[in-house]
C-alpha cells in the first residue's frame, strides 16, 4: 500500500516538474505573432513568387503591417488584393506598382517541353508552390492546378525548356461578355456556370 502511495507521489512530482519546465519554455521562447500581419497574409495569394521584393507572402505581410512597405506590390493579387488591404488597414487605394508588361489579366502556367528536359531539378528547387513533378535525370512536368505562373522556374532552367503560357480554358474558367442592355456594364465578363 505504501509502495502505491509513494509511486503516486513520485508521478505527481514528476508531472509538476515537467509542467513547470514546459511553462517556462512557453514563456521564454514565445513568438510575437502579429494579428494584423496574419490578416494581411490571409488576403495575399500565397504564390511565394517574390515579385513584391520579399521572399514570400508572409514577410511581405509583416512589412506592410509594420509600415515598412506599401500595399501595392503584389502583382499576382492585383488591384483586388490592394483594395482588400486598403480596407483592412484603413488606407487609401494605391494603384499597382508594376510595369504594364508585368500585369497579365489572363491566368498563366508554366509548361515544360518534356522532350527537351534533362532532369536537372533546378526548376523543382526554384518552384515555391511545389508544382513541378520529376526526379533527377528524369523528365519533369508541371502540375497545372498547383502552378501560379510566377515564372520563377524559367530562369534557372539551363536548357530553356520552360514556357509561360496562358492557362487552358475550361467550362469552369471560361467567361464571355454579356450583351449591352442586359443590366450589366458593357464588356463585363460573366463566368459560365457548370451545368454538369
Amino acid at each position: 500500500m505504501t509502495e502505491n502511495i509513494s509511486a503516486i507521489i513520485s508521478l505527481v512530482a514528476l508531472a509538476l516538474i515537467f509542467g513547470s519546465v514546459l511553462g517556462y519554455a512557453a514563456i521564454k521562447f514565445a513568438t510575437d505573432d502579429d494579428p494584423v500581419a496574419d490578416q494581411i497574409d490571409a488576403l495575399l495569394p500565397q504564390t511565394q513568387c517574390g515579385q513584391c521584393g520579399h521572399p514570400g507572402c508572409r514577410p511581405y505581410a509583416e512589412a506592410v503591417a509594420n509600415d515598412e512597405d506599401e500595399i501595392n506590390k503584389c502583382i499576382p493579387g492585383g488591384e483586388d488584393t490592394i483594395q482588400a488591404m486598403a480596407d483592412l488597414l484603413g488606407k487609401d487605394f494605391i494603384p499597382l506598382d508594376a510595369d504594364e508588361s508585368d500585369v497579365n489579366d489572363t491566368p498563366v502556367v508554366a509548361y515544360i517541353r518534356e522532350d527537351e528536359c534533362i532532369g536537372c531539378t533546378k526548376c523543382i528547387q526554384a518552384c515555391p508552390m511545389d508544382a513541378i513533378l520529376g526526379a533527377a535525370k528524369q523528365m519533369h512536368t508541371v502540375i497545372v492546378d498547383e502552378c501560379t505562373g510566377c515564372d520563377l522556374c524559367v530562369e534557372p532552367c539551363p536548357v530553356d525548356c520552360i514556357d509561360i503560357i496562358p492557362e487552358k480554358q475550361t467550362q469552369q474558367s471560361w467567361a464571355w461578355p454579356q450583351p449591352n442592355g442586359a443590366g450589366i456594364s458593357p464588356g463585363q465578363l460573366i463566368p459560365v456556370r457548370n451545368i454538369a
